[in-house]
């Protein structure tokens, strides 16, 4: 067998095989073993897939990743203790957060490249608002984003069912409702307290919350900032939805249309209508999320944007072209500045 045979070059203890180390080629000087060559049928495949699929698919798949491993943790959370085994141990608030943020920003990793990452409806119409997403795609993202959460709703409630049921059965042997805060139902979506009767508070401590989340998603987008690298605003997201669920998951949150009407219809369909009927809270936690969210981006475009950064960074043009850029420069005495 020849010394340059594929099978005797994959023997060199020097080398590193293709996978993860493919990451870490640039760090090293040891050899990554060369991946198969890309197939023109493969290219010809890929190219025939439909851009609209592709991008649908994948707001699809990071709503499902982010809200997949955060529900999973409040089912650890709100099941705490009812194990026949006694487990106690599972679930905090702390931890639930963690998820979310994590889940967050493995949407972001995985699946931002294709669909540009929005993950939430009140991006999406942000997103056509102030930077010229195409309205036209806007019904298909926010209805890909619905799916997703509603999938893993589903599939949340299909691993931990049997101790769904036993908790179920527990509590309406005691009487006790099904779909309230701490119930079963409170896994998939948020419920208020019982306490918490002035939906005026729960609707401005959403508004707030949501606010929060906006302004830093639109600050960690925003070309000219250079506190926010590409590789670290999936967790710088992630967190800021974090900081939200250890502050205010307490008095209940919903952060994001998707993640809560997709579960939602999900608690509807296993634990009937009253999920969305509960207090009369159900629109609060659909909607406030969009109005606050345009609130929130409105007030970073019109009090902390700047765009003459953004285009000197190279990341935008003016509209009117390098001439309509000198004339503004011009006019505004900048030029004059920098001469000075």
């Amino acid at each position: 067998m020849s010394s340059s045979s594929p099978t005797i070059d994959r023997l060199r203890t020097h080398d590193l095989e293709l996978g993860v180390t493919e990451a870490l080629q640039r760090h090293v000087s040891r050899h990554v073993v060369k991946a198969k060559p890309v197939s023109q049928r493969k290219l010809n495949f890929e190219h025939a897939r439909p851009r609209w699929l592709r991008e649908c698919m994948a707001e699809a798949t990071g709503v499902f990743f982010y809200v997949f491993p955060g529900i999973a943790s409040i089912a650890a959370f709100t099941l705490n203790g009812t194990s026949p085994l006694g487990v106690t141990a599972f679930g905090s608030l702390f931890q639930i957060g963690c998820a979310f943020a994590l889940g967050i920003a493995f949407a972001i990793i995985t699946c931002a490249p294709v669909s540009g990452g929005h993950f939430n409806p009140a991006i999406t119409v942000c997103f056509a608002l102030w930077q010229g997403f195409p309205v036209r795609k806007v019904p298909h993202y926010i209805f890909s984003q619905v799916f997703g959460a509603f999938i893993a709703g589903l599939l949340v409630m299909g691993m931990y069912w049997t101790q769904i049921q036993e908790m179920k059965s527990t509590l309406l042997e005691k009487g006790m409702p099904l779909v309230a805060n701490g119930a079963p139902a409170s896994i998939l979506c948020s419920f208020p307290n019982p306490d918490q009767t002035n939906l005026g508070y729960v609707f401005m401590t959403e508004f707030f919350v949501d606010s929060f989340i906006g302004i830093v998603i639109w600050a960690c987008v925003d070309p000219a900032n250079p506190f926010v690298a590409p590789a670290g605003a999936p967790f710088v997201i992630g967190l800021a939805y974090a900081a939200m669920v250890w502050g205010f998951a307490g008095i209940t949150i919903s952060t994001n249309l998707a993640r809560d009407l997709g579960t939602r219809i999900v608690a509807a369909i296993f634990f009937g209508k009253e999920a969305f009927t509960y207090m009369n809270y159900s629109p609060i936690a659909i909607l406030v999320n969009i109005p606050a969210t345009i609130f929130a981006t409105a007030y970073y475009e019109f009090l902390m944007r700047d765009s003459l950064m953004v285009i000197t960074k190279g990341h935008a043009v003016h509209e009117a072209g390098e001439e309509g850029l000198m004339r503004h420069l011009t006019n505004t005495g900048t030029l004059e500045d920098k001469d000075k």
